[in-house]
């Protein structure tokens, strides 16, 4: 696509989410284009899930679940902080293993917005800004267990890459582990995506009950024991709860 063409799609975008729902003729006459043109604009977003049909209305679009996700992240991004380091830092200081705070980029990836250190010699370390992918992580997978089933069945439907021997790519599988992670309330990754690695997580909800971020216990595996796992899963799915409440 070229750098007119990415342009033109971000005027498009633009002018739907001021005026949705909108239909074609009415987006032409904003934005001076043709309607061929809008049209191949739209078509263009709403396979990359950013806009999509009003519901039985197929002549006219709104925002799709891409932009309402990155709604949902810019807006409490700078409250999640806020409210999630207190704890976050509580979560450390009793588990004494690095936590993590990541916020959904899209379905297939998360984003490292905050860390918490442990403080013993040997511990998991990620920059800030790191990506990850949600099929591999615990944080990814705690938020993946309460998306809507379409958005999950997108993801599962693609091509997920195999990042080590524990990395579950299987849709049947995932789809149980996602059913599990939410009778349970919290997600278990062992080596799935980083190399002697291991990390329990539980997804941060917003009052409508959809995700806004997961937050997990990092640790090297050699620190994992399988018998303290409930009790890690409660402590991670209870700082969740927390900053959930926090955020209203």
């Amino acid at each position: 696509m070229s750098v007119q063409s990415v342009l033109r799609s971000l005027q498009v975008l633009e002018a739907v989410a001021t005026r949705q729902p909108v239909g074609v003729a009415d987006l032409a006459r904003a934005l001076d284009l043709p309607k061929s043109t809008v049209q191949r604009s739209l078509m263009t977003l709403a396979e990359a899930g950013w806009l999509e049909h009003v519901p039985g209305e197929l002549t006219r679009w709104t925002l799709g679940p891409a932009a309402r996700r990155i709604a949902r992240a810019g807006a409490h991004e700078t409250t999640l902080r806020e409210a999630a380091l207190g704890p976050m830092q509580e979560l450390r200081d009793e588990t004494n293993e690095t936590i993590h705070l990541a916020v959904p980029d899209g379905t297939a990836w998360m984003v490292l917005v905050e860390r918490m250190d442990s403080t013993q010699p040997v511990r998991t370390f990620n920059e800030l800004g790191t990506r990850t992918p949600s099929h591999a992580t615990s944080t990814g997978l705690s938020v993946l267990a309460h998306l809507p089933g379409a958005e999950v069945d997108a993801l599962l439907a693609s091509d997920l890459e195999v990042y080590s021997p524990t990395t579950v790519v299987d849709p049947e599988e995932l789809r149980a582990e996602l059913t599990a992670i939410r009778t349970r309330g919290y997600a278990v990754n062992l080596q799935r995506y980083r190399p002697q690695v291991a990390a329990i997580g539980a997804a941060v909800l917003d009052r409508s009950g959809l995700p806004v971020a997961g937050i997990c216990i990092s640790m090297p595996d050699s620190r994992y024991r399988p018998r303290l796992l409930p009790h890690w899963g409660s402590l991670v799915a209870e700082a969740a709860r927390r900053i959930s409440l926090k955020l209203g």
